[in-house]
Parts: C-alpha cells; sequence; structure tokens
C-alpha cells in the first residue's frame, strides 16, 4: 500500500515544478507589464526558461533592472528592462518600438500590471477610484491597442494574456476600483477574441485567486490584519497558490500547444470563488480604527 504522506509531499513538489517541455517557448518575445516583482516575475521567469526572450516593464527602472539582473542569472535567458507607464499611451509605444528594436519581433503580451486599494468605497477619493482604473483598464486598453495594431499590420500571429481575477466576474465588496476595472479588461478579452481571431490574435485570460506577494499583500492588510484575515481559510484547498502553478498555466496559455483557447477566463484559485464570491466580502467585520489604520497606507489619494 503506496504511503499517503510520500504521496503528498510528492503533490505539492510538483505545485512548485514546472510543467513544460525546455524549448515550449523558445523563439517567443514576451512582455508582461508589472513584471518586476510578485507574480509577473514568476511568470517571467519561467518563460525565460522555456525559451523565450524577455521585456519587463513598470515605472520603477531601478527595480526592473535588478529583477532583470537577476533572472538572466538564473536563466541565462535575455531580459529587456523598459520604464513604462502604461496609462500613458506614447510610453507603451516606445515600449514596443524599444521591444522590437531589440528582439526583431514581439508574440505575446502579458497584461499583468495593476494596482489596487482595501477599503469601503465611501472612503475612496475620485482620484484613489481613478488611478486604479487608469493602470488596470486603461494601461490593458492601451497595451493591447498598441500589440493589436503591430500584429495586423505586420500579419504576426499574436497573444494577448489578461491577468484578472475571480472578482472581475463575481464582484466584490471593498474592492470596488479594482472590480470595475478587472471586469473591463475581462470584457475586453472576449470581445477582441472574437475581433481579433481572424487575424490570428488570441486573447485568453487567468483568474488567479490567493496567491501571495510579499509587497502587494503587505500593504493590501498591513500588520496584524493579513494573519486575522487569512485566506487560505476560505479555499477549499486549505492552501493558497503556488507562484510556479500560474507561471504554469500562463505558459501553457502563451504556447502553442493552447492554439485553439481563445476567449476563455481559466481560474486558478483552489475553488474559493465556488465556496463564496467576492473574495473580500468578509472584511465587513473591520471596525472603523482598522479601516483608518489602512487608510493611512494611501495617504494623498
Amino acid at each position: 500500500m503506496s504511503d499517503p504522506k510520500i504521496i503528498n509531499d510528492s503533490a505539492e513538489s510538483k505545485s512548485k515544478a514546472g510543467m513544460l517541455r525546455d524549448d515550449a517557448l523558445k523563439g517567443k518575445t514576451v512582455i508582461v507589464t508589472g513584471g518586476g516583482t510578485g507574480l509577473g516575475k514568476a511568470m517571467g521567469t519561467y518563460f525565460l526558461k522555456l525559451g523565450a526572450n524577455l521585456v519587463i516593464t513598470s515605472r520603477k527602472l531601478d527595480v526592473l533592472k535588478q529583477t532583470a539582473a537577476e533572472m538572466e542569472a538564473e536563466t541565462g535567458g535575455k531580459v529587456l528592462a523598459i520604464a513604462c507607464d502604461v496609462r500613458k499611451y506614447d510610453e507603451v509605444e516606445k515600449m514596443l518600438q524599444e521591444a522590437v528594436e531589440t528582439f526583431g519581433r514581439v508574440d505575446v503580451l502579458v497584461n499583468n500590471a495593476a494596482g489596487n486599494f482595501i477599503s469601503p468605497t465611501e472612503r475612496l477619493s475620485a482620484n484613489a477610484f481613478s488611478t486604479i482604473i487608469d493602470i488596470v483598464l486603461k494601461g490593458s486598453v492601451n497595451c493591447s491597442l498598441a500589440l493589436g495594431k503591430y500584429w495586423i499590420g505586420e500579419k504576426i500571429h499574436g497573444n494577448i494574456l489578461n491577468i484578472v481575477t475571480t472578482y472581475a466576474f463575481t464582484g466584490s465588496a471593498y474592492v470596488v476600483p479594482s472590480a470595475c476595472a478587472k471586469g473591463g479588461v475581462l470584457a475586453m478579452t472576449r470581445s477582441l477574441a472574437v475581433e481579433w481571431g481572424r487575424h490570428n490574435i488570441r486573447t485568453n485570460a487567468i483568474a488567479p485567486g490567493p496567491f501571495p506577494t510579499k509587497g502587494a499583500w503587505e500593504r493590501l492588510l498591513p500588520g496584524e490584519m493579513a494573519q486575522k484575515f487569512d485566506f487560505k481559510n476560505r479555499v477549499p484547498l486549505k492552501r493558497v497558490g503556488e507562484h510556479q502553478e500560474l507561471a504554469n498555466l500562463a505558459a501553457f496559455l502563451i504556447s502553442d500547444f493552447s492554439g485553439y483557447i481563445n476567449g476563455e477566463v481559466i481560474t486558478i484559485d483552489g475553488g474559493e470563488w465556488l465556496q463564496g464570491a467576492g473574495q473580500f466580502n468578509a472584511l465587513e467585520m473591520i471596525s472603523n480604527e482598522m479601516w483608518n489604520a489602512i487608510g493611512k497606507t494611501r495617504a494623498g489619494l
């Protein structure tokens, strides 16, 4: 009889392992917005291991350069770090031009740049609300439009992968700007899949559940709140996601192995949204004093 512990340990180790063969993305150039940290960094690192050329963008060039150096040292691949504010279309065009000049062409866009505030909506300023909409929705639109024009003009088979969230389709309290923006990105995903399919441009999305990243989650739920509202307790599998699990799915969707998948949003959340839609709905338990503490982290917005 098999030892259950050995089987469980094997399953856990596989969740941290790469899924595709080493040359699955060989010859492809991939742009990952928000690629300097967190999930963007995890996806980009795996893309490099599979043979891709990588372009990472964000507004912080120092962070990007450090990440690029780390990625190249780990994988032996080539990384181009470009400072780009995705809210500004002219910067997106310049970023694309530099990527093409460096690598000859671009094949894949991963719209991963994001921002979020956890807050009662009435506590947000109009500027704070607009900031999230501009980064998430407008940024994804700008990048998709620039790449779509490029691919159609050059007759290149393109691929857009949008990183959304489960509350893009369920909605969620306390993250309304993000829910609005991600919902818009999801609508764009399905719309462009139909409109640009005839140009051999595929458009898909991933809706991740809880995949903790050190910086992002500490900003969203500072101090003891991260422990009090432990997201793994909302997941039927009683754990959060491994970054490699998301990277595996992303790599598959941008590879030629998924060539007949178009217009889909694939959820990877351990069953969380089925157990209770609205990822942040439970935050109704937070007191006004605790909201005041969170609000200090977004001073000026």
